[in-house]
């Protein structure tokens, strides 16, 4: 079953005399348990095309194109007609975003409990205690030490790696299908990164879920990416599965990133070594 598929997405910004294109007509599927490798150069377009997903667009934007989405209440047939307050209990719940720097994304003042709690009271009907349980769940999922304690603290009190270990934990507390993670290892150091990155893969695998990884660098999506879509100037150059788009590109442009990674092998994700312990 596809978790997520894009068709024919278009987003304009501006006047419609003269319009700012930045997506030009957009097709990725983003299959339940996989994960689909959306890469490409600074403006590009493909965060923009993960925040067109969420109905998170700049203000003003004009979309075009449909975006399916098959979510635990079912499929809905294209998200950019529904209304805001539908789009609201939509987000979070069917389709969840991790996001590039977890400090930006967690509220300094508010504890780890009352961030991981919230959503799910809301979108799953549950009570406090229920909702603590899971969060304490989720925690030991995503390998966050003595979740029980790390619940009472503040984002500050965490190193970047866990920090963004619990972001994914608080995206996948409404148990959504779909996650959209944009650059999410950007802000780590290397062996932070592998372990967010094996993290991915195991939730992907363990949980069924679709996610669409949104990065510049090839060399991570080389590793983990099933298959690969890239972008430039707001279309899609090269699609394909991971191996045939690295070792073959068909684009020149997708064959010049692959020329400017450094030439070290990068292994599976599964086999990498190295924990979180920055």
């Amino acid at each position: 079953m596809t978790g997520l598929q894009i068709r024919g997405l278009t987003l304009e910004l501006g006047a419609r005399a003269t319009p700012k294109v930045i997506l030009r007509g957009i097709d990725i599927d983003v299959p339940a348990g996989s994960i689909t490798g959306l890469a490409g150069e600074s403006g590009s377009g493909k965060t923009m095309t993960g925040l067109a997903v969420m109905g998170l667009q700049p203000a003003g934007s004009r979309l075009g194109g449909s975006i399916a989405l098959d979510g635990p209440r079912g499929r809905v047939e294209n998200l950019l007609h529904l209304k805001p307050r539908a789009m609201n209990a939509l987000r979070g719940r069917d389709v969840a975003m991790i996001f590039q720097d977890p400090t930006a994304s967690l509220h300094p003042m508010i504890t780890i409990e009352r961030q991981l709690t919230d959503g799910m009271k809301h979108h799953l009907r549950i009570t406090g205690r229920e909702a603590k349980e899971r969060a304490i769940a989720l925690l030991e999922r995503v390998k966050v030490p003595d979740p029980a304690t790390a619940l009472k603290k503040y984002p500050h009190q965490f190193s970047g790696g866990q920090l963004q270990r619990i972001a994914i934990a608080i995206a996948l507390s409404s148990e959504p299908s779909v996650l959209i993670a944009d650059e999410p290892t950007t802000a780590l150091d290397v062996t932070v990164q592998a372990g967010i990155l094996r993290l991915l893969r195991e939730l992907c695998d363990g949980l069924d879920l679709a996610i669409l990884l949104v990065t510049h660098d090839l060399g991570v999506m080389s590793a983990l990416a099933d298959t690969v879509t890239v972008m430039r100037f707001g279309e899609v150059v090269e699609q394909g599965d991971r191996y045939q788009v690295i070792r073959e590109p068909r684009s020149d442009y997708t064959r010049s990133l692959i020329d400017a990674l450094p030439r070290v092998p990068t292994p599976d994700i599964p086999g990498l070594s190295g924990t979180d312990t920055h």
